[in-house]
């Protein structure tokens, strides 16, 4: 009897970003300025990837238009298959409903309880009940370790704390991709290591990407790669661990 291997004919899956010869200015006639220059880069789908670099080298810049809070003017910017170079508003929007974000600055609202206000990330999403919406804001709470503080104001939590609920907020809707700006930089060493270790944990088990801005190198450990900017340019990726020419 002959036997016929069997050929799996699936094409292996795209990466959640994909970016190709990306240039972004700010400004315009003689005050325009570019900012980023020829960025080319790929991340698999749930990969931790952290972005370091000197300030004002562009890492905030290029996160931002990862995530759709600016449109990308030239190159190719692919987030989950979506070209967002070019994107209209309406297109932006789409795009920022798979998306989980974390800043330094935890922006919680003042007036609203912990669980307030992680349930504010399920706000965007259609056809969710306001009973479901309170069970997995509580839940994702308590998988961050502030079951007991559902109620609390956010004057009445530490700084670790804080970023937990933003992290809860930014998880709670089951984002495909995670961005966070400098999520440790105003924490100290223990809370700053339980804060990432709690994205880490959370994002592989909802199997999404993590694309963070650090200078905080006590962190540099959770990261599948390590991307290094400089004035704009793309300089290096640990997954070759040689200088990318300029």
């Amino acid at each position: 009897m002959r036997f016929i291997p069997i050929t799996n004919h699936q094409s292996p899956m795209p990466p959640a970003i994909s970016i190709k010869n990306l240039d972004h200015y700010f400004g315009t006639g003689s005050l325009r300025k570019q900012v980023l220059f020829d960025i080319n880069l790929e991340i698999k789908s749930g990969e931790i990837i952290i972005m370091t670099g000197p300030s004002g080298s562009g890492k905030t810049t290029l996160l931002t238009l990862v995530g759709g809070l600016r449109s990308a003017q030239s190159g190719s910017l692919q987030i989950l298959g979506q070209e967002l170079c070019g994107a209209n508003a309406k297109q932006l929007t789409q795009a920022r409903r798979n998306n989980g974000y974390i800043f330094q600055a935890h922006n919680l609202h003042g007036s609203l309880t912990a669980i307030q206000n992680v349930r504010m990330g399920l706000e965007v999403q259609p056809k969710i009940s306001a009973s479901e919406m309170r069970s997995r804001s509580q839940a994702m709470l308590e998988s961050v370790g502030l079951g007991e503080r559902l109620n609390y104001y956010p004057d009445n939590l530490s700084g670790g704390q804080k970023q937990r609920v933003a992290i809860a907020r930014a998880l709670v809707s089951q984002p495909k991709i995670v961005l966070a700006d400098e999520p440790t930089a105003a924490l100290d060493k223990q809370s700053g290591r339980d804060v990432v270790e709690i994205m880490q944990k959370l994002a592989q088990e909802q199997g999404c990407t993590i694309l963070l801005v650090t200078h905080d190198n006590r962190i540099l450990d959770i990261a599948d790669r390590i991307i290094y900017m400089e004035d704009g340019h793309l300089i290096k990726d640990s997954i070759s661990a040689v200088p990318l020419e300029r």
